[in-house]
């Protein structure tokens, strides 16, 4: 791999010393890898839940008497050269202390946008789990870090850096991505003789005249198979606001869009996904070439799957390569015009550490170059909503996610879906209605809405 070789030419003995903000169920995988990394420490968890920070440590088998608890400075960094794993509730204290990358993994976007600006300000790297920040001032920070000599970026790990990498890699065989997602985690499996399709502890029967919609699609046959499915399974949990919204970064890093604004979602076999995400024009469902997508993994429970995959789809302009891609293992379309290339899973945490020694040995990040604000994860009501009801995340059943491209902050205009969290209507909404900046109450001081100002001043000013 060569990861192996650039990180020796870099590492001298040098050893990445990493700080993790939030200890859930992504950071304390992260925790537990780095034990086994003999050139990456992380000596030190910020946490308001002190028992939660203790936990993860004793999950990577840091003993009790090894891990303390310090509210200043001084007492951290005795503690650390002691050896000692420390947690610490403020999270400011890491901005301080000698440590190379900064690891955000708390899930709360006012929290990410505060604890990544201050982390670039101090002259450190940036790892950004927590992808809800990302969706919204993503582009802002990567230009702050760049700026400053610093690296900000997405993780290997999570869907959407790993979608970023897999495009970059792609592209630079000369490869044209004519679609690029990923897999929902959760998966529809299909038993044949029962005529169930079960997603979870949800089971929805399939009456005898609708089970060909279950069955390989037909060729030319893509839109009909995808809107019957759609129809048949309707009742099975289905592409969410956080799939999308790991869709935002991976477009915004890429330049892949949404062929419609709340994705096609297709519920497919992995066999499937190169007749169905191609263009109209040979058989698939997508109006444009580039599209960014979310699919729900369709199998039988005696089949491999593809749920927490990610995925593109190609083209080449040489009839010799095509004829490689398509005879040496690439699932094609029945025309052969594109070829599917996917990674069957992701491994959260457990991945991580190579994005933080990228960006703490070689001072490069795991995603992409360039990060433009070029779409929205934006939201409408899925009921009326009163004055005063407080708005939620990409979790909200009250919300339903779309992608749309991006706009600066305006009156009348849809609102990203993050930087709305937690904030009041200002007046009664009808359902169906895109959220926009006059209909919320806005916070006296917040990083993350300066963080939106200071980068649509940036972005949409330089485009003009």
């Amino acid at each position: 791999m060569i990861y192996q070789h650039l990180f020796s030419q870099a590492n001298g003995g040098r050893v990445v010393r990493a700080g993790l903000i939030g200890s859930g169920h992504f950071g304390t995988a992260v925790i537990t890898q780095s034990r086994a990394i003999p050139s990456l420490e992380i000596p030190v968890i910020a946490d308001q839940n002190l028992d939660a920070a203790r936990r993860a440590y004793r999950q990577a088998g840091v003993s009790g008497e090894d891990i303390v608890t310090c509210d200043n400075r001084r007492s951290v960094m005795a503690a650390m050269e002691a050896g000692k794993s420390v947690i610490v509730a403020d999270a400011n204290l890491l901005m301080d202390l000698p440590i190379d990358v900064v690891v955000e993994s708390t899930g709360v976007p006012e929290a990410g946008a505060h604890h990544a600006h201050e982390a670039i300000r101090h002259g450190k790297h940036v790892a950004m789990i927590t992808k809800e920040t990302d969706s919204v001032v993503g582009p802002i920070l990567k230009r702050q870090a760049d700026r400053a000599g610093v690296i900000y970026t997405p993780v290997d790990g999570d869907q959407h850096g790993l979608l970023i990498g897999l495009v970059a890699w792609v592209r630079t065989l000369g490869l044209t991505v004519v679609s690029g997602g990923k897999a929902r985690d959760g998966e529809f499996v299909y038993d044949l003789s029962a005529k169930t399709v079960t997603a979870g502890r949800r089971t929805v029967t399939v009456d005898e005249r609708h089970v060909w919609a279950l069955q390989p699609i037909s060729d030319g046959q893509a839109s009909r198979y995808v809107q019957a499915r759609r129809d048949l399974l309707a009742e099975l949990p289905q592409a969410a606001g956080y799939d999308l919204c790991e869709m935002v970064i991976a477009a915004n890093a890429t330049g892949l869009r949404p062929d419609v604004p709340p994705l096609h979602a297709p519920v497919v076999r992995t066999c499937e996904i190169p007749a169905v995400l191609c263009p109209q024009a040979e058989g698939g469902i997508l109006q444009t070439t580039g599209a960014i997508e979310v699919v729900t993994s369709f199998r039988r429970k005696d089949e491999a799957g593809l749920g927490g995959g990610v995925f593109v789809t190609v083209s080449c302009e040489n009839d010799y390569s095509r004829m490689i891609l398509t005879t040496k293992g690439l699932i094609a379309n029945r025309s052969d015009s594109t070829a599917l290339i996917y990674r069957p899973y992701h491994l959260c945490g457990v991945e991580t550490p190579m994005s933080i020694l990228c960006a703490g040995l070689l001072n490069i990040p795991t995603g992409s170059a360039e990060i433009e604000p070029l779409v929205d994860l934006v939201a409408e009501t899925r009921h009326d909503l009163k004055t005063g009801t407080v708005l939620g995340n990409d979790h909200s059943p009250d919300l339903r996610a779309l992608i749309l491209p991006a706009k600066p902050l305006a009156d009348g205009t849809p609102m990203p879906l993050h930087l709305m969290n937690g904030r009041r209507l200002k007046k009664d909404v009808s359902a169906g209605t895109l959220i926009a900046l006059d209909m919320v109450e806005r916070p006296e001081d917040s990083a993350l809405w300066s963080l939106r100002r200071q980068q649509d001043a940036h972005f949409f000013k330089r485009a003009q």
